[in-house]
């Protein structure tokens, strides 16, 4: 195809080829992007990141990940360059990303590297549902794909607003999330599962706990009779350690068969699946409402 000089189109009264605007976004530290156009390749440092951007219509700008990237499926392709502790720095540099989007607590001082070489590095950590329909939105006016990625988020908050009304008069139960047997490790109530249980009518034992993942004692547990007691791991499946719970015939949870299991593959990412962990956590919560002996 012939290309014509700019100022010979000019001349000729055809119109100049327009050059891509620059993209901005303030991530989850505060900090704000700019890139003078819109990223094309893009080194994903987190799974639940990656989700993200292929949701927001990213997809195939993303040249690498992390591992454990494995939704969607066309993620589990791409080459690994960090895992739950280290990034392949040397690698990453080599890819020429021009833009890396990563979970602030992974290996910062390299993260703080890669921004040193001038790599624009995004953080995202949502701390809320609506956190997360937000760097969906984020992520999607720095690639250049605004339109999919506002479609994203707002099916995401549709959801998530259908699931706030339909749970929203039911009878409150009091919930014991353990993400941990030894140490016993819950969630506190600035954590995004204690705002999942909140959707579903529940209610955090440990809501006053300040850290999102607390250790707590196994009496403290006991003296405060949840309910319900959930756990979950990470693949999704059922963790043995729940089991354990049956030595306690006394509990409410365990008296009346409300020790269950949440779909951790879903609700520990912060991504646009979570929503999905919600639907499914809220269903398991009602089936054990209805099983609660006052």
């Amino acid at each position: 195809m012939r290309t014509w000089p700019v100022a010979l189109a000019l001349a000729l009264g055809l119109a100049a080829p327009a050059a891509a605007a620059p993209v901005r976004a303030i991530d989850d530290a505060g900090s704000t992007l700019e890139l003078a156009q819109p990223a094309r390749r893009i080194v994903s440092l987190a799974p639940h990141a990656t989700e993200m951007l292929f949701a927001a219509g990213a997809g195939a700008a993303v040249i690498a990940v992390t591992a454990h990237s494995d939704f969607p499926p066309a993620a589990r392709a791409l080459p690994r360059v960090a895992d739950a502790g280290t990034i392949d720095l040397e690698n990453i540099v080599a890819l020429q990303p021009d833009l890396v989007v990563a979970w602030p607590y992974t290996a910062p001082q390299q993260l703080s590297a890669l921004r040193s070489l001038g790599i624009p590095v995004f953080f995202s950590h949502p701390r809320t549902i609506g956190g997360i329909a937000s760097d969906i939105e984020k992520l999607g006016a720095l690639a250049g794909t605004r339109d999919e990625a506002a479609a994203a988020a707002r099916a995401l908050r549709q959801r998530h607003a259908a699931l706030e009304a339909k749970y929203r008069s039911a009878s409150p139960v009091s919930v014991f999330y353990e993400i941990w047997n030894r140490p016993l490790y819950t969630i506190g109530g600035k954590h995004l599962i204690s705002e999942a249980i909140a959707v579903c009518g529940g209610r955090n034992i440990f809501a006053g706990q300040s850290l999102p993942a607390p250790e707590v004692s196994l009496e403290a547990v006991i003296a405060a009779a949840p309910q319900v007691i959930v756990g979950a791991d990470d693949a999704g499946g059922r963790p043995a350690w729940l089991s354990e719970w049956s030595r306690w015939p006394d509990l409410p949870a365990v008296r009346d068969g409300n020790v269950i299991a949440a779909n951790g593959d879903l609700l520990h990412r912060p991504g646009p699946r979570f929503v999905d962990g919600v639907s499914q956590l809220c269903a398991e919560l009602a089936l054990a409402r209805a099983r609660a002996r006052p």
